[in-house]
């Protein structure tokens, strides 16, 4: 009865967290949960990776240009998550560069301020570039990149508290059961990922920079949400949102590097 109960409450979350994740429909006869969601948003990103990957790859097989293809692929992702990262990743930067007293205000602020802008047309170069680098590598790339991205949520929201500039604001700490157990799922899944790696690449040089590649992704999920939370006093929504696009490009820029 117990089992079955978490295994109720975890295809809940899930079905919650592809709402809150994504802008794909709600899945059929699943009434959601939105109590523990950020353990999934890993996954969640693996497979909006996966999906970003083969619309490249269509498009390149049907003659699109490499420029137009990247393009596309970065639009593809914007559609799926409904910008909800990319806005969080302007709001913190209008943030941190008000200044410590007008940082939640700014933040708030439904206006996008000029250093929120650079930061989306820095950020979105640099993703080009390294996909114009990557190239037909996307499909091994992307995926692990945006569940990168993702899993550094998990370490913000374990070592950072909750703040905010709304009073009925949903939090994720509310109902958060530890990192050890919300991390679970994403760790089977890594290490699955990792397995499969193994088998598949018949290269130790290569197989090496994979596992250099799993070690700094480990770093930057680490590291950069701990910069943010330590700049803005804690996390929010829109400082997880900015932590999910920095390590998932900071990751794509060291594929690029490496591969």
């Amino acid at each position: 009865m117990y089992f079955y109960i978490i295994k109720k409450n975890l295809i809940k979350n899930l079905a919650g967290s592809w709402i809150f994740y994504t802008t794909f429909p709600k899945i059929p006869l699943i009434n959601p949960e939105f109590k523990n969601i950020a353990q999934f948003a890993p996954l969640l990103g693996f497979f909006i990776g996966t999906i970003q990957s083969y619309i490249f790859l269509f498009l390149r097989t049907n003659s699109w240009s490499i420029y137009a293809s990247v393009l596309i692929c970065l639009a593809a992702g914007y559609l799926i998550t409904g910008g909800l990262h990319l806005d969080g990743l302007m709001d913190t930067f209008d943030g941190i560069f008000a200044g410590k007293k007008k940082r939640l205000k700014a933040m708030k602020d439904s206006k996008v301020g000029s250093f929120g802008v650079q930061s989306l047309v820095f950020i979105t170069l640099i993703q080009i570039a390294c996909i114009l680098k990557i190239q037909n590598l996307i499909i091994y790339v992307l995926p692990i990149c945006l569940f990168w991205g993702r899993f550094s949520n998990l370490f913000f929201i374990e070592n950072f508290n909750y703040i905010t500039y709304k009073k009925k604001a949903i939090s994720h700490k509310k109902c958060w059961s530890g990192f050890k157990k919300e991390s679970f799922i994403s760790i089977i899944f890594l290490l699955i990922f990792i397995a499969y790696q193994f088998f598949s690449i018949t290269s130790k040089a290569i197989f090496i920079k994979f596992l250099i590649l799993i070690l700094i992704g480990i770093f930057l999920s680490y590291f950069i949400p701990n910069i943010l939370g330590n700049k803005i006093g804690g996390f929010n929504g829109d400082a997880c949102g900015a932590s999910v696009v920095l390590v998932e490009t900071a990751m794509l820029f060291m594929h690029a590097i490496l591969l």
